[in-house]
């Protein structure tokens, strides 16, 4: 059953392909920001998120006559920006990047600042920061053959069938993928959990 975001994906990708360019902006308002929050989620890092996103679409231009249309655009335009995801990965394997401190474009703030919740006192804050960072560090050290389907299936409330068409792999295997992640995530937070009982 397609939702009407389906349908208008469908509608916009047909009307790509027909060589009205203008849809592509369309497609772009819809996807662009949850597109980009995987892709913060997955790498770790907002610029490199950012450049991978735009670039994304840039595929989806590109490749526009290759979109079958019996296919769910999404589920197409995450394996675009997951493979483009793990190209930057590879290339960053001995560089690795786990920065809050990233400047948000055009601003003086960082990541951090817009994940600060402005209620709590400054001392809970800090605690607060010092554990998302934790558990920023103990997610990019988990391998990326197991991170990626394991922020597809929380962060992008993805079917273990919608991940495995975008990781090319049986629904099994992402089932699999997703419990190895959560026991090595488990495994390198457990002083967290520890700590608060």
């Amino acid at each position: 059953m397609a939702t009407e975001p389906d349908s208008a994906d469908s509608f916009d990708m047909d009307a790509l392909q027909r060589g009205e360019d203008v849809a592509l902006n369309r497609i772009m308002s819809r996807h662009r920001e949850k597109l980009f929050h995987y892709l913060i989620r997955l790498l770790q890092d907002e610029s490199d998120a950012l450049d991978l996103a735009q670039e994304s679409f840039v595929r989806v231009y590109l490749n526009r006559a290759r979109f079958n249309p019996r296919q769910r655009f999404s589920t197409w335009l995450y394996a675009i920006a997951t493979n483009l995801a793990r190209d930057r990965i590879r290339w960053r394997t001995r560089h690795p990047n786990v920065s809050l401190e990233t400047p948000i474009a055009n601003t003086e703030a960082r990541l951090a600042d817009i994940l600060v919740e402005p209620h709590l006192p400054p001392a809970e804050q800090l605690q607060r920061n010092e554990r998302v960072t934790e558990i920023q560090r103990a997610l990019a050290a988990i391998p990326e053959e197991l991170r990626t389907p394991l922020v597809l299936s929380e962060f992008e409330n993805l079917t273990h069938a919608e991940i495995g068409q975008i990781l090319k792999c049986t629904a099994k295997a992402v089932e699999t993928r997703i419990y190895r992640a959560r026991q090595q995530l488990r495994e390198k937070l457990r002083h967290l959990v520890e700590s608060k009982a």
